[in-house]
């Protein structure tokens, strides 16, 4: 027993001493990992801190020109066609610039060097005034929706990405766009859709969704991944969903039980995780949740669900509020404004090259009443916030 002793302590004692030194070294890692992370955070939290003192300087008309997303005139040098003083009533003359721009074919000039030329116009023009950079973005979904086919590789619609290469190839196809956009100096994709495609929304979608649940939730990450991770913020949409009812023209209307509308959206639910920049509202209604209401009109929809139950914190984004689907059925872009914003909508989107009249409706209902003012600096600061992340501006200027 002796013997067996003796040979058997000693390795006791490495293997004790071995395990100590190993659990020091754990111990000295996990503190390690956590003083970077509260380093992390603290330099997150102080840059947020200066933001939100920022917005809380910054005047009343330049945090409304930053909620909206309007397009722009021709593709050869920028300027606004609006000022300060269209929207105020006032004397001011300083160039009325919105939050960001959208891009039409009209827009596209007819090389890559000349888009870019265009783009960096924008930079100058703010420059010169003093103002906050917009964000650049356009609809590049692939397929028949596709704004820079002149100009980029060829880009396939959902459809065919899903049907035709492997997931690993479609990251690969998307990080290739993405890489080109941020050549040209586009920040921001509104793509992919991710819907799921059933026989109520087909006609209307027309290619744009990858397919079922499965394929769009693997196609949709690698997409939102593809851009995300090269330079170009993705914008999902169109949440909650559509009809065969072409927008443009009428109001789509989702009549699904509601058991069966939690899981038309799932979609959405799972692809927020991959962390887009931004999820585009429809303006479709759904009888069985805030049925008198388009959804990016609706708080429930927009606050209750996408934010708050779903936790979702980029930026949300409206549709076009142009679109017939509003103007046609009692909501005119001076109503459609006040209500989005109430909604939570961050990002207005209108399609006309000019917004001063819809902005004086939000300009002066903010000057009257503190609590909608306050719910246009939330937006404001998430705005800032993701063109600081996105190096587009900094509060040091």
């Amino acid at each position: 027993m002796k013997k067996v002793l003796l040979i058997f302590l000693p390795l006791i004692f490495i293997s004790c001493s071995a395990t100590d030194s190993q659990t020091k070294k754990e111990i000295a890692r996990r503190a390690g990992a956590m003083e970077f992370n509260r380093h992390v955070i603290q330099q997150k939290n102080g840059r947020s801190q200066k933001i939100t003192d920022f917005v809380r300087e910054m005047p009343l008309e330049q945090k409304i020109a930053q909620l909206f997303i309007e397009n722009l005139d021709g593709n050869v040098r920028f300027r606004s066609y609006e000022t300060f003083g269209d929207m105020t009533g006032s004397g001011d003359r300083t160039p009325l610039v919105a939050g960001g721009y959208l891009y039409f074919s009209y827009n596209i000039a007819p090389s890559r060097e000349q888009m870019r030329a265009f783009n960096d116009s924008v930079a100058d023009y703010c420059d010169n005034f003093g103002l906050i950079h917009p964000f650049l973005c356009v609809d590049q979904e692939g397929g028949w929706v596709s704004r820079l086919k002149k100009l980029s590789d060829p880009l396939p619609s959902n459809e065919d990405v899903a049907a035709n290469f492997s997931v690993g190839e479609a990251y690969r196809i998307y990080s290739s766009q993405a890489e080109q956009m941020a050549d040209m100096g586009f920040h921001m994709n509104l793509a992919p859709v991710i819907e799921v495609c059933t026989q109520d929304n087909r006609d209307f979608l027309d290619g744009r969704s990858f397919g079922n649940l499965s394929q769009v939730i693997l196609y949709g990450r690698a997409c939102i991944n593809g851009y995300e991770n090269n330079g170009i913020s993705a914008v999902v949409k169109h949440f909650p969903g559509n009809t065969n009812t072409d927008p443009h023209t009428g109001l789509p209307e989702i009549t699904l039980p509601k058991d069966e509308l939690e899981k038309s959206v799932e979609s959405f639910r799972r692809l927020i995780r991959a962390n887009p920049s931004a999820v585009l509202m429809s303006h479709a209604r759904t009888s069985a949740v805030d049925p008198n209401l388009p959804a990016c009109l609706s708080a429930v929809w927009v606050t209750q669900i996408l934010r708050n139950e779903w936790g979702y914190d980029g930026l949300i984004f409206s549709d076009d509020i142009f679109m017939g689907a509003l103007a046609d059925n009692g909501y005119s872009p001076e109503k459609a404004v006040v209500m989005a914003v109430e909604a939570g909508i961050d990002c207005i989107m209108i399609s006309e090259k000019r917004f001063a009249r819809a902005a004086a409706v939000l300009y002066k209902k903010a000057l009257s009443e503190s609590d909608f003012s306050a719910r246009i600096d939330e937006s404001v600061i998430r705005i800032l916030k993701f063109k600081e992340k996105s190096g587009i501006w900094s509060p040091e200027g």
